[in-house]
C-alpha cells in the first residue's frame, strides 16, 4: 500500500515506539476521535504474538511479586506504565504482591515485566 508523505512519516515514528507507547497512542486516538481500534489491535496482536509459543491465551495479568531494593524506581515505572499519580503508584507498589495490570496483551505484559525487573522488582505473569 502506498502512503502519503505525512502518513509515511507517522508510520516510521510508530515503528520506533515500544508496545506501551503504542498502547497509550491507541487509547488517545480512540478518545480523541470516538472510535475503537479493537479489530486493528486484534490483528496486530496476532501478528506480534506469532513467536512459536503455544500459550492458550493472548492475555496475562502482571503481578508485582516483590518490590526489591529499588522501591522508588519501581514506583516510577508503575506511575509511567499505568498513568497513575505518584501517590496512587506508591500505594499500589506497597501492596505487593499485587496485580498491577489485568488482562494485558502478552506483548504489553512482557514489556511491563521487563521495565519493572529493570527497576529491581520481581514480576510474575499469570
Amino acid at each position: 500500500m502506498e502512503l502519503s508523505k505525512n502518513a509515511q512519516k507517522i508510520m516510521d515514528l510508530v515503528k520506533e515506539m515500544s508496545a506501551i507507547e503504542l498502547n497509550q497512542l491507541v487509547k488517545a486516538l480512540e478518545e480523541e476521535f470516538g472510535v475503537s481500534a479493537v479489530a486493528t489491535v486484534a490483528v496486530a496482536g496476532g501478528a506480534a504474538g506469532d513467536d512459536g509459543d503455544a500459550g492458550a491465551s493472548d492475555e496475562a495479568n502482571v503481578e508485582l511479586t516483590e518490590i526489591g531494593q529499588g522501591k522508588i524506581a519501581v514506583i516510577k515505572v508503575v506511575k509511567e506504565v499505568l498513568g497513575l499519580g505518584l501517590k496512587e503508584a506508591k500505594e499500589l507498589v506497597e501492596k505487593a504482591p499485587v496485580i498491577v495490570k489485568e488482562k494485558a496483551k502478552n506483548e504489553d505484559a512482557e514489556a511491563i515485566k521487563v521495565k519493572l525487573e529493570e527497576a529491581g522488582a520481581t514480576v510474575t505473569l499469570k
